[in-house]
């Protein structure tokens, strides 16, 4: 069954339900029965997260952290959300969700869900980022598909993919580190930019301009491990009511923001990888962990490697600062006419660094309405949970 549809006969089921008047034996072994069946549907949607990476050779998954995967995580989220608001509050006595443990867990899930909006907030602002180093490859792309090949086009695709590379090159550390001032200045250099301090700040504060929004001293990795502190498994006879719920779609957001800082540029990841965990002893997070591991091992080898931190581990991102390496030497290096081995191997890489650029054109904004979407979904859930904990606190009105 799809997803969407397997979904509305959940809900659906939850609000029939609901609406009928049921002995308190029987509506407990149902309450059961809905933990349950959202812990199996929370395994399912992940569990498909992971075959999609398994299976990336076949034609209808989609590439390991490429946009079109983030995009499925993202309505995974929107999916278990919608499921989680419906088995905490459709139709249910607010009285119920004021008392312990929910009286000290939902406040905590609360202020993760303000958590998760910075991040957000930050994420659109590293979309923006990977969107300008698109345009910046698409420059390149079209001077190097020029026939013949002359110089003067083979130096309008070096400017360009120094300027893409000085993109891909600045640290998310530090704005001001020396590393990022280093690696600008060199690639500014053999761009035949001037390589100059005006150059280099050019270069700098153009890619920067997206992070405005987002305070100097805020930390992504510091956000994930704030949003992560706290997060205990219910026990005994709490993880069988509420709180088990709770609990889960606060794994489901810290994992699904974490993966998002990962895969896009976001300000300060410094060690991103160790600073959330994955709940290793229980059956419905199995494929999240998984994926956890997957994307925990990419981000190490790259902070290892001392490069790309800040692009993150965007599949397209990767792909481009691999093919944009090469096709600068080449750019760097050509003479006219150029020899036609090398001239047939640069463009075989343009038109890969084409077919990127071209599925960036087509993911990237549906990406950013996404994650609005995520933004506002997650604005209103708080609101409407808010609502329901006014609703409890308030006396009820005598019986005449």
């Amino acid at each position: 069954m799809p997803a969407t549809e397997y979904q509305g006969s959940f809900l659906g089921r939850i609000s029939i339900r609901r609406n009928q008047v049921v002995s308190m034996d029987g509506n407990h072994e149902q309450e059961l029965e809905d933990l349950e069946i959202f812990q199996k549907n929370i395994s399912d949607r992940f569990s498909d997260l992971l075959s999609d990476d398994s299976s990336s050779s076949s034609s209808s998954s989609e590439p390991f952290l490429s946009i079109a995967w983030v995009r499925k995580l993202l309505d995974v989220y929107l999916c278990c959300e919608a499921e989680f608001k419906a088995v905490l509050i459709m139709g249910r006595d607010p009285s119920l969700i004021s008392k312990p443990p929910l009286d000290r867990v939902l406040p905590e899930l609360l202020d993760r869900s303000v958590k998760a909006l910075d991040i957000c907030n930050a994420v659109m602002h590293g979309v923006d980022s990977v969107r300008q180093c698109q345009k910046l490859a698409e420059i390149a792309v079209a001077a190097l598909e020029q026939r013949p090949l002359g110089e003067g086009q083979a130096r309008r695709a070096k400017k360009a993919l120094a300027g893409l590379m000085t993109a891909l090159g600045i640290d998310d550390k530090d704005s001001g580190s020396h590393k990022s001032t280093e690696r600008a200045w060199s690639f500014g250099r053999r761009g035949g930019c001037g390589g100059g301090s005006a150059a280099k700040d050019r270069g700098l504060g153009q890619f920067r301009a997206p992070s405005w929004g987002v305070p100097k001293n805020w930390s992504a990795a510091k956000q994930i491990q704030s949003m992560s502190s706290n997060l205990v498994a219910p026990r005994g006879a709490d993880s069988t009511g509420l709180a088990m719920p709770v609990y889960i779609m606060s794994i489901v957001t810290v994992f699904v923001m974490w993966a998002l800082m990962a895969a896009i540029p976001c300000q300060e990841r410094s060690g991103l990888a160790s600073h959330f965990q994955v709940p290793r002893q229980l059956g419905w997070a199995q494929a999240m962990m998984s994926l956890h591991e997957k994307i925990g091992e990419e981000w190490k080898k790259k902070e290892k490697k001392g490069s790309g931190s800040f692009v993150g581990l965007l599949e397209e991102m990767q792909r481009m600062e691999k093919v944009g390496h090469s096709l600068m030497d080449f750019a760097d290096g050509f003479q006219y006419p150029g020899e036609a081995e090398r001239l047939e191997e640069a463009a075989a890489q343009a038109a890969e660094l084409a077919e990127t650029c071209r599925r960036m054109e087509e993911g990237l904004v549906p990406l950013q309405q996404q994650i609005r979407e995520v933004f506002h979904r997650i604005v209103r859930s708080r609101t409407e949970v808010l609502d329901v904990l006014d609703q409890a606190g308030k006396p009820s009105a005598p019986s005449v």
